[in-house]
């Protein structure tokens, strides 16, 4: 009986185990739990590139920008962004910091930008409503980059 009772508990502790591994592995993926997406679309009318270095596109020249930004159907004014990229490698990507402010807060995010794919950006905080913001924002180009949809991913 010992002996069965001592198998039971094994293979009962081996089965939580497993289990928690497989739990504690999962990512949380695009279901984004207990969050909500919000899409805007960005209007790149202020983009402005100084040049820092060598002649023409270089690292180190910095990208600056205050945009309007729009609903997702592009139809109603809902906000304004602003920020700045710094060129990291030539004809290819910059690093971004910029500030997303919409009705009852703002949004900082960070990352890539990328000249020729989409790019994902880190949400690094926030204010107001969106004071305990986290998770990623998805850009994308639209318009051969005279426009940039906005896609934020929030949790908290």
């Amino acid at each position: 009986m010992k002996r069965l009772l001592s198998s039971l508990f094994i293979i009962a502790g081996i089965a939580i185990l497993v289990v928690a591994v497989a739990a504690w592995g999962k990512s949380p993926g695009k279901h984004h739990r207990g969050g909500k997406t919000i899409t805007v679309i960005e209007h790149a009318t202020t983009d402005a590139t100084t040049d820092t270095g060598a002649a023409g596109d270089s690292a180190g020249d910095v990208l600056t920008f205050a945009n309007e930004v729009f609903d997702r159907k592009d139809e109603k004014k809902v906000g304004t962004d602003q920020g700045y990229c710094i060129r990291v490698v030539p004809g290819a990507s910059y690093e971004c910091n910029f500030t997303t402010l919409l009705a009852g807060g703002q949004i900082v995010v960070e990352g890539p930008f990328y000249d020729s794919k989409d790019s994902v950006l880190a949400i690094t905080g926030g204010t107001g409503r969106y004071r305990n913001a986290r998770g990623s924002m998805e850009l994308q180009a639209l318009e051969s980059g005279t426009k940039f949809r906005f896609a934020f991913h929030i949790i908290g």
